[in-house]
């Protein structure tokens, strides 16, 4: 974390153009709303923007379409959103753990633990594990046997990764997640069900990041695979076999059914579900809530449901809903009479 920071250095840091003080100090940032003589701020969405000229910050970060009015520092930016994004890790707060493993802590004779790692109170770390250089496992961590871990990977505390979980550099898993478990796959044989054995792992690509509580289910025979870049946000399920593409991202919520297979720079909003054993194409958006019951072949936006109406009004559309096939059966009654009353030729006319 950094305490303060100078704007002249932080213009040259992001590559801004600089509108005021080089010298004037910055010490947090905040909202346009709530920042303060000494903090940094930013305007990104448009509708924002009434709060620019009242607002106290030291200095905000802007496009030079949005410079005029504000009577503190700017700094100008193509992107203010992602300016903002890369300034946040100078004043993040987050403990940086140290170097070392806890004494607690209980690793296999035969894990291979890079010196450079930090291993928190309490983790367990199975035979054969690997973990890489500069590595954090927060406390009350499990990594089962032959898991691995790449290059700078942050776990916190409470996370869990089943046997046979392979992890890719600088990926961020927070509290709770369980990566690995076993999918939901059992046989039924006369009205009993048989679990069948999940054989196969889970595959994680590099700089992804897994929610708190979200679940990632192993393969039942290849493995569950996800993608480089992908952000994956807290209470998600991911059941086994499904593969997620490069720089994908879904919100909270989302239920992934297993076989399902979704690509690249998709984004899957809130509460979305898919069924399982379909395609979902590249450059796909998924609004909140919709339920996917077929593959999807072209990008684009989807949704399914009904937008929100105040509940006297719900109660009469979900009535007329549930009129629909018989007002569908009345309609084609009312075409056919319409069919067999119609001359099948057009009509001559006699003088």
């Amino acid at each position: 974390m950094t305490a303060t920071i100078k704007l002249g250095k932080l213009a040259e840091f992001l590559g801004a153009t600089l509108c005021g003080s080089k010298e004037k100090e910055i010490t947090g940032l905040a909202t346009l709303q709530e920042a303060g003589p000494a903090q940094l701020s930013f305007l990104a969405n448009p509708q924002y923007r009434k709060y620019l000229v009242g607002s106290q910050a030291a200095a905000v970060l802007l496009k030079a379409v949005d410079a005029d009015g504000f009577a503190g520092a700017t700094l100008v930016v193509a992107d203010p959103y992602l300016a903002y994004a890369r300034v946040s890790h100078l004043f993040d707060p987050k403990p940086k753990a140290a170097r070392g493993i806890h004494p607690s802590a209980v690793i296999a004779d035969d894990a291979q633990v890079d010196l450079t790692v930090s291993i928190g109170a309490f983790t367990v770390i199975e035979s054969s594990a690997r973990i890489s250089a500069g590595v954090t496992v927060g406390a009350h961590c499990f990594i089962g046997a032959r898991c691995e871990i790449g290059v700078d990977g942050w776990l916190a505390p409470r996370v869990t990764l089943y046997h046979d979980v392979r992890i890719g550099e600088r990926v961020v898993i927070q509290s709770g997640a369980v990566i690995g478990g076993e999918g939901f796959g059992f046989a039924n044989y006369k009205g009993i069900w048989h679990k069948i054995a999940q054989v196969g792992g889970v595959l994680i690509g590099d700089d992804v990041e897994i929610g708190v509580n979200t679940a990632v289910d192993r393969g039942a025979l290849a493995d569950t695979v996800i993608g480089n870049g992908v952000k994956i946000d807290n209470q998600i399920q991911i059941a086994h076999n499904v593969q997620i593409g490069d720089h994908t991202a879904m919100a909270a919520c989302v239920g992934i059914s297993g076989s399902t297979r979704i690509g690249k720079h998709c984004m899957l909003a809130g509460g979305v579900g898919l069924v399982g054993h379909i395609d979902i194409c590249d450059n796909v958006f998924i609004t909140g809530m919709t339920m996917v019951t077929h593959s999807i072949t072209e990008p684009g936006t989807y949704s399914s449901g009904t937008a929100m109406q105040t509940a006297a009004e719900w109660r009469k559309s979900a009535a007329r809903l549930r009129k629909i096939d018989s007002m569908a059966r009345r309609l084609r009654q009312v075409e056919k009479r319409v069919e067999d009353v119609t001359p099948s030729g057009n009509a001559s006319s006699e003088g």
